[in-house]
């Protein structure tokens, strides 16, 4: 499939010696709705314009050092659930959780526990790539992939 799996794959061998990564991915994998909030954000065809428009949202905020630091090699920063919805606008998260049969604000504290984790998890070298990180469709399946894995 490409540069997406790829990158799946160097992080399913990444995650085996990191418990936090494997806390996230866990967690994921526990909650099915919490990969297609996730999927719906960062895929390209997400309604925040994928990982690229997620990234320019965060700016906006004034809060791109954060999202920088979960595509960096370094020490993810921490969200608020708070942040999370000053970044992507509250209607917009509520409207995203409602499609998911969740409610915002549990939406907003379980997205800012996982987005840190799951970005970096599919940023391994330190940078998103070029294309984005491929449709909803690829996403989903490349994440229940690694999942398994």
């Amino acid at each position: 499939m490409g540069l997406f799996d790829s990158v799946l794959g160097a992080v399913a061998n990444q995650a085996q010696g990191n418990t936090g990564l494997q806390d996230v991915l866990s967690m994921v994998g526990n909650n099915p709705q919490w990969v297609q909030l996730a999927a719906s954000l960062l895929s390209n065809d997400g309604g925040a314009g994928g990982l690229g428009g997620l990234v320019a949202k965060f700016q906006q905020a004034g809060l791109g050092d954060v999202v920088g630091s979960w595509i960096g090699t370094g020490h993810n920063q921490a969200i608020s659930p708070a942040q999370l919805d000053s970044v992507l606008g509250h209607d917009t998260l509520a409207g995203m959780a409602s499609q998911f049969g969740l409610n915002g604000g549990d939406a907003a504290q379980q997205l800012a526990s996982v987005l840190p984790g799951l970005v970096d998890a599919l940023t391994p070298a330190g940078h998103a790539p070029a294309g984005g990180l491929g449709n909803a469709d690829d996403l989903m399946g490349s994440l229940g992939a690694l999942l398994r894995a």
